[in-house]
C-alpha cells in the first residue's frame, strides 16, 4: 500500500510540473502532504518537513548567495570580456556556441560538482544566448548533457555505487571509460545539432541567411544604466575574488554557503561602497534569489516527507520484488535503459543505498556480477538524470539560472538526456561490458 501511494505521489508531482498546471513550489509542498495523509502518516508530517528543511538549508543558502554573488559580478562587468572572448573564439554561429557550451560545462564539471558547473557555465553564457536571441532551453540542455555524461570516480553516483556494493571505484569506472567517451561524442553531436536548429530558426525569424562564421545580428550595446554599474578599474580584483570563491568551494576548504556569503559581502563593499548602492544591487537580484530559495525549501519538504514516511524505501523494495527469470540475466541492460528515468523517482541516496543493493542481490541469483549492476546504474541514475530530477537541487538551479520554467526545461531536456543514456547502454553492449 505504501509503495502504491509513493508511486502515485511522485507521478502526480511529475505530471503537474510537466503540464505546467501548478507551480513547482506549490506542487512540491502540497502533493507529498496529500500522499502522507493518504498513507495514514498525517501526524508525522511536520517532523518530516522540518527534517527535510534542515538538510536542504545549507544548499538553499549557497544558491541564494551564489545568485547574488554572480549577479553583482555581472553588474560590475566581470563576464563581459568572457562573453566577448567566446564570441571571438566561436564566432556568432549558434552551432559553434552550443558546442562551446558543452565543452565549458564539461571542463568545469571535472571537479565533480554539478552545482559549481551550472553556477559558472550558465551565468557566463546566458548573456551571449540572449544577445543572439538563442533559446535558453538549449543552454540549459547542453550544459546538463555535458555535466550528466561526465560521471567520474570522485562524483557522487560513482562513490555511492562503490560504497553500497562494497566495490573499488576503479573497478566500476575503468571499464566504462570507452562508454563515457561514446557518451561525450553524443553530447557534442547533439549540441551541434541543437545549434544548427537554432541557426535555422533565427535565420527564418530574421529573414536572413547564415553565412560565414557569423550570424547577422545586431551587437547589443550596454545601456547607460548598465554602463553606470560597470567597474572596469576593479575588473582584476573581481576576477581574483571570483577565483578565490570558486577554488575554495571546489577544494572543499570551506562550506559553500560560507564561501558565497563572504564573497557576496566583499563584492558588494568593493564595487558599490555606499549602503544605498548595496541595497539597489540586492534588490535587483532579490526576486531570483527568493524564488530559488522558495523552490529549494519546497524540495526539502518533499524529500523530507518521502524519506521520513518510508514511502521511498517502500517503493524501492516493491520495484525489485518480482523479477521474472527471463529478465534476470539481462538486468544490467534493462537497468541501463531505465536508469535515467529512475532519477525522476528516487533521490541518489535512496536509490544507491536502498534500491541498488537489492537489484544486485537479485542479479547475483542469475550469475550477474554486482559490478555490472553498478555500471548500469551510472549510465543514467543521477548522472544524465540529475539535471532534470525534481529530487535534486541542481535541477532547480539549472532552470533558475537559465531563466526558464522548470517544466519547460524538463520537457526539452529529458529526451536528449535519455537518448544519451540509451546510447551509452548500447555502447556498453557493443564493448562487451553487458550481455544480452
Amino acid at each position: 500500500m505504501l509503495a502504491i501511494v509513493a508511486a502515485a505521489t511522485i507521478l502526480s508531482l511529475l505530471a503537474v510540473i510537466l503540464s505546467n498546471r501548478v507551480s513547482p513550489l506549490a506542487a512540491l509542498i502540497l502533493i507529498p502532504i496529500l500522499g502522507a495523509v493518504a498513507a495514514g502518516m498525517a501526524p508525522g508530517i511536520p517532523g518530516y518537513i522540518v527534517a527535510g528543511l534542515t538538510k536542504i538549508a545549507p544548499v538553499a543558502g549557497m544558491f541564494v548567495f551564489a545568485i547574488l554573488f554572480f549577479g553583482i559580478m555581472t553588474d560590475a562587468g566581470l563576464l563581459a570580456p568572457l562573453v566577448n572572448g567566446v564570441l571571438r573564439l566561436v564566432g556568432e554561429r549558434p552551432s559553434r556556441i552550443t558546442v562551446g557550451t558543452a565543452a565549458l560545462a564539461l571542463l568545469i564539471h571535472l571537479d565533480g560538482s554539478g552545482a559549481v558547473c551550472f553556477l559558472v557555465t550558465i551565468p557566463a553564457l546566458r548573456p551571449l544566448y540572449d544577445r543572439l536571441g538563442m533559446d535558453r532551453r538549449v543552454l540549459a540542455c547542453t550544459a546538463s548533457m555535458a555535466a550528466g555524461v561526465n560521471f567520474l570516480p570522485w562524483t557522487g553516483p560513482t562513490l555511492r555505487a562503490g560504497a553500497a556494493l562494497k566495490l573499488p571505484v576503479a573497478t566500476i569506472f575503468t571499464p566504462m571509460i570507452g562508454v563515457q567517451l561514446v557518451g561525450l561524442g553524443f553530447v557534442f553531436a547533439a549540441s551541434w545539432w541543437l545549434g544548427i536548429r537554432e541557426e535555422r530558426r533565427l535565420a527564418v525569424e530574421r529573414r536572413g541567411p547564415v553565412s560565414g562564421d557569423r550570424l547577422a545580428v545586431t551587437t547589443a550595446v550596454p545601456s547607460a544604466a548598465e554602463q553606470a554599474l560597470r567597474r572596469p578599474r576593479l575588473y582584476w580584483v573581481n576576477v581574483l575574488i571570483t577565483l578565490v570563491v570558486v577554488v575554495t568551494m571546489v577544494a572543499g576548504l570551506m562550506e559553500p554557503v560560507v564561501v558565497f556569503m563572504a564573497g557576496t559581502a566583499l563584492a558588494l563593499i568593493l564595487n558599490y561602497p555606499t549602503a544605498a548602492e548595496q541595497r539597489e544591487r540586492i534588490d535587483a537580484h532579490a526576486r531570483a534569489a527568493l524564488m530559488m530559495a522558495g523552490i529549494l525549501f519546497a524540495a526539502g519538504a518533499f524529500t523530507g516527507i518521502m524519506a521520513g514516511s518510508g514511502m521511498i524505501k517502500a517503493l524501492a523494495q516493491a520495484s525489485v520484488a518480482h523479477v521474472p527469470d527471463a529478465i534476470g540475466p539481462r538486468i544490467p541492460v534493462l537497468l541501463g535503459l531505465l536508469s535515467m528515468p529512475l532519477s525522476l523517482l528516487f533521490d541518489p541516496d535512496s536509490f544507491y543505498f536502498g534500491v541498488l543493493p537489492v537489484i544486485a542481490e537479485v542479479a547475483g541469483h542469475f550469475g550477474v556480477p554486482a559490478v555490472q549492476v553498478a555500471q548500469a546504474a551510472l549510465l543514467g541514475q543521477m548522472t544524465t538524470g540529475f539535471p532534470v530530477s525534481p529530487l535534486t537541487p541542481a535541477t532547480f538551479l539549472v532552470a533558475g539560472l537559465s531563466g526558464i520554467e522548470l517544466g519547460a526545461h524538463q520537457r526539452f531536456s529529458i529526451p536528449w538526456l535519455f537518448a544519451a543514456s540509451v546510447v551509452m547502454t548500447i555502447a556498453a553492449l557493443l564493448f562487451g561490458i553487458f550481455a544480452l
